[in-house]
């Protein structure tokens, strides 16, 4: 039934996991490994709703292999937080309260916490540049910007 096994760090954790070739790194991460932030929706790497770190970069992890994330580095939304508190970005959404549905909220918190540790003080235009790649069919993102200014602050 699976093909190989991989090893990665998940959240700074050590994991292996039995895994099919073919399998995305968001279904390793969420079916075989129980991190189910990171969302399933488009499966085309269109919506940003599964957004992850690999190796300190942006991914959609719908777009990745899993067994390319073999001996590679992967945080997903629940492994920003800090100290066993919540994220800036994380806090800032409930404070603006730019979460309503909640699907789409793991990955535009995992793109506004990448944003900000590279433009700890983004423009607007940088926040919409560097949230497009996320979609949100509940809000008009005025909130969620409102989050992302309140969390660079």
């Amino acid at each position: 039934m699976f093909g190989m096994r991989i090893w990665l760090r998940v959240n700074g954790e050590p994991v292996e996991a039995d895994i099919w070739e073919g399998e995305s790194l968001l279904y390793v991460l969420r079916e075989r490994l129980g991190y189910p932030g990171s969302k399933n929706a488009c499966e085309q790497g269109e919506c940003g709703s599964c957004s992850v770190m690999l190796d300190g970069k942006l991914v959609c992890a719908c777009l990745v292999l899993g067994a390319q994330a073999d001996g590679h580095e992967v945080v997903t939304v629940e492994g920003l937080s800090e100290d066993g508190r919540l994220h800036r970005v994380q806090e800032a959404f409930v404070v603006a309260g730019a979460v309503q549905c909640g699907f789409c909220t793991p990955g535009l918190v995992v793109a506004a916490a990448d944003l900000l540790q590279h433009r700890p003080d983004p423009s607007d235009d940088e926040i919409r540049e560097a949230l497009s790649g996320n979609l949100c069919r509940c809000t008009g993102y005025a909130k969620i910007f409102d989050a992302v200014r309140l969390a660079a602050r």
